[in-house]
């Protein structure tokens, strides 16, 4: 894998034109998910967009769950199809996600969750983003006395 999971996460959460980036973020940033085989991390535009297209048929056909894809196939249409895109595949347990990026950087320019047919999608709780720090503590935060109230 070229890129940690971390800043593959971020660059998730960051690719706003993506539905289902909470989703597929929470699942890349898992301890449970780690790097899968991956024969082709360099492909191309056009390359990813037969593989998927036919994909898609494929998981209606077996009734498999999947997020992202529509994101992933509308992205490519707007793209060269001898544009070189990096992929990255991760794994945990009966579920993969494929990321593709361009190789200049890590601009996601989409993901794709799912598992085996019948199973559903999993559900991971939100991957944590940096907050601005302010000045004062807000009201009502749990676990806190507040003295001056």
């Amino acid at each position: 894998m070229t890129i940690c999971q971390t800043r593959l996460a971020a660059s998730l959460l960051a690719a706003t034109h993506i539905a289902d980036r909470h989703l597929i973020a929470s699942f890349v940033a898992d301890p449970a998910t780690q790097p899968a085989p991956n024969p082709f991390a360099q492909t191309s535009v056009g390359a990813v967009r037969q593989v998927w297209r036919q994909r898609t048929v494929e998981f209606d056909s077996f009734e498999v769950q999947v997020a992202g894809l529509s994101c992933l196939l509308r992205a490519l249409i707007a793209m060269s199809v001898d544009e070189v895109l990096v992929q990255e595949i991760l794994r945990a347990g009966l579920h993969t996600v494929n990321l593709f990026y361009r190789s200049e950087g890590v601009r996601i320019i989409g993901a794709v969750l799912y598992g085996k047919p019948g199973i559903a999608l999993p559900v991971l709780p939100a991957v944590k983003t940096a907050q601005p720090v302010s000045g004062r503590r807000k009201r009502g935060v749990p676990d806190q006395l507040d003295l001056f109230g």
